[in-house]
């Protein structure tokens, strides 16, 4: 299983030069702070060198890191990659939504929206294919995810419990510990997914 990043989108949208402006945006709330690559590495426990990658655009990080330097950043995930909301209304076009995963038999991950950071909302819509799973390390304290299952069975892990989710059904998670999703149907997995992360 793969959660490397795959910043793109469904019109072809140039890689590399969202990369670059992911790059960017790290590296120049990084200096706003005045923070240094040793103190923003200790800050979000990510390794001086995959900093040093990111900043240049040649790293391609898991959504894990990515949702760490927001943290130690006060950001979000969707500031990082510039699909947040802006006062009143703010409208992300179809080929600017990013696919943030991307599994081994063609499965995805896309950020649809979100609030700017530290407190956060995230819209994502998933699509497993038979046999795909995504894990992640766990999100900060009080972190609540909401679930609906559109199509397929969801296998969704927290902990040490499973649960399976039907299409027309929805979940509500805790995932401040390790979870993940998993397709262990034969069928196409699609989900919607809200992420609710408040600090306190």
């Amino acid at each position: 299983m793969t959660d490397k990043v795959n910043i793109m989108t469904e019109q072809g949208a140039d890689v590399a030069q969202v990369s670059l402006a992911v790059a960017n945006r790290i590296r120049s709330w990084r200096k706003d702070k005045k923070l240094s690559l040793d103190e923003l590495s200790r800050r979000a426990s990510v390794s001086k060198g995959m900093l040093v990658e990111i900043e240049k655009g040649a790293a391609n990080p898991s959504i894990a890191i990515l949702c760490k330097l927001a943290a130690a950043l006060g950001v979000s995930v969707a500031d990082i990659v510039n699909v947040s909301s802006e006062p009143v209304v703010h409208v992300i076009e179809k080929q600017a939504i990013p696919v943030l995963w991307q599994g081994a038999k063609g499965g995805s991950a896309r950020l649809l929206a979100g609030t700017a950071g530290p407190d956060m909302i995230e819209l994502w819509q998933w699509e497993m294919q038979p046999g795909e799973h995504f894990s992640s390390p766990g999100h900060p304290a009080g972190t609540c995810e909401l679930l609906h299952v559109n199509e397929g069975v969801l296998s969704l892990t927290v902990g040490e419990t499973v649960t399976q989710v039907e299409a027309g059904a929805s979940a509500v998670a805790k995932t401040e510990m390790a979870h993940g999703y998993g397709n262990e149907g034969d069928t196409v997995l699609r989900f919607t997914m809200t992420v609710a992360e408040f600090h306190r």
